[in-house]
């Protein structure tokens, strides 16, 4: 009989090897390949194209029940999941230990309760009175929610079909689960694949709305392999720095609605309170104009949301080293836009420590904020405050050239809406609105010339 060759699947991206590394070669994760059971010749020679079950196929366009979202009560919860939670979705929601995602779903699940719908809350990492304790301090303890303290998946699925479906099933967290049918420890790769795979099974058999949540690594990023993500409807991070009171929502992933929408939540004692307006947290304390800040309308998914960029400029004395420090905002773009204001502005920054904070802890991944920061770095560098009352929004390419950028229109009116009377941006942004002032800015030079001036 033929030797069968090893094959060493990567549980992060899915390549094959036939010896085992320490490192992916593709996708470049540490101790992600793990054997698989090789082939028998039986298995190898025998055909899949007959013996099964014939599946039942529908037409596109035949009438069916419809869905209909259930609100959780919290209106930035259901802004981030695009309308509120979808019978039958799996949801996977990340975020650092402490950050608040127990307290999150605890008040999500407790207003569904309230409202009439079957709520059931698994821990795998408190006990129920410890449960019971945290709803006490989030004014939840009537809320007729079903608490179990368990870790068996077998067990929590056979007490499941024993009872009527719930609205919403909440499993925290799916590296405590386990099945007994899976050799490893709760947490490993093909514990964590297989767990999920079955509650997300009973999801779409029952129409239970599940959501689980999900540890991060040290990067930040869901631990367990990434097929998990592929394997659930929406992905969500909560995110935000322990020093700051807020926290953001942010979807990854979203079958059912738009990506990149947020909601935004402040901590307070008795739990996480909504902000409807974000803008106003992320402006505070903007009394006076100072040299090197200039506002940003971010936008996020469908939201615009007002920041504060601030720059700060220190003069070195001769042959000193300069230092670049970056807080919310990318290291190597900031590299890149002060290369472009030496190379096509004939500025100088090469004598002088640059610092960038974008203010209350937010971090911006947006790429029009290239001319907010441009903008906050040349106030800084000539120590004049920008105009009051104005925003700063386009992406600078590296001939120093100002590009438009995606929906110039919901930004401005956000602008207008918390009182700014003027905007500066690319050439040919669109629609104008009526009562905002709109300078265009064609190059990074025309910006020198008009702050410096």
């Amino acid at each position: 009989m033929a030797k069968t060759k090893r094959r060493y699947v990567c549980q992060a991206c899915g390549s094959v090897s036939h010896r085992w590394q320490g490192q992916c070669s593709d996708c470049g994760e540490w101790n992600t390949l793990a054997e698989e059971a090789p082939a028998t010749v039986f298995s190898q020679k025998h055909d899949l194209s007959s013996g099964g079950r014939p599946i039942a196929f529908e037409p596109l366009d035949a009438p069916g029940k419809e869905l209909r979202r259930r609100p959780t009560g919290l209106d930035e919860f259901d802004r981030a999941l695009g309308g509120g939670l979808v019978p039958g979705s799996a949801i996977l929601m990340g975020g650092d230990p402490g950050i608040g995602k127990s307290t999150l779903l605890l008040q999500a699940a407790g207003r569904i309760a309230r409202a009439g719908g079957d709520v059931v809350y698994v821990s795998g990492e408190e006990a129920a009175g410890q449960v019971r304790l945290r709803a006490a301090r989030l004014e939840l303890a009537d809320a007729p929610i079903r608490l179990a303290a368990a870790t068996s998946v077998r067990d929590i699925l056979t007490t499941l079909n024993g009872m009527e479906p719930p609205a919403l099933l909440v499993i925290d967290s799916i590296q405590t689960m386990h099945s007994d049918t899976i050799e490893g420890a709760p947490g490993t790769v093909s514990q964590v694949r297989g767990c999920a795979f079955e509650l997300i099974r009973y999801a779409k058999e029952t129409g239970a709305a599940l959501v689980l949540v999900g540890h991060v690594t040290k990067d930040g990023a869901i631990a367990g392999p990434r097929v998990l993500e592929h394997m659930v409807d929406v992905v969500m991070s909560f995110e935000g720095e322990r020093s700051h009171q807020y926290r953001i929502l942010r979807n990854l992933k979203n079958r059912f609605g738009a990506v990149d929408e947020i909601g935004v939540f402040a901590m307070a004692d008795d739990g996480l309170e909504e902000v409807a307006n974000p803008s106003m947290l992320f402006l505070s304390g903007r009394d006076a104009p100072l040299a090197g800040s200039a506002v940003f309308p971010a936008l996020e998914g469908t939201r615009p949301v007002l920041v504060e960029v601030q720059a700060l400029i220190v003069r070195l004395q001769s042959g000193a080293t300069p230092r670049r420090a970056v807080v919310g905002w990318d290291n190597g773009r900031l590299a890149m836009l002060l290369a472009v204001l030496e190379s096509r502005c004939g500025l100088n920054f090469s004598s002088a420590e640059v610092y960038l904070n974008i203010a209350g802890g937010y971090r911006l991944t947006d790429p029009a904020a290239d001319l907010a920061v441009a903008a906050a770095l040349v106030s800084a560098l000539a120590d004049k405050p920008l105009p009051s009352a104005s925003i700063w929004f386009g992406e600078v390419s590296l001939a120093g050239e100002v590009r438009p950028v995606a929906h110039p229109g919901v930004r401005l009116r956000e602008a207008l809406k918390l009182g700014f009377d003027r905007a500066h941006g690319p050439a040919g942004a669109g629609e104008k609105i009526p009562d905002i002032r709109y300078d265009e800015l064609g190059s990074l030079a025309k910006l020198v010339d008009r702050i410096a001036s």
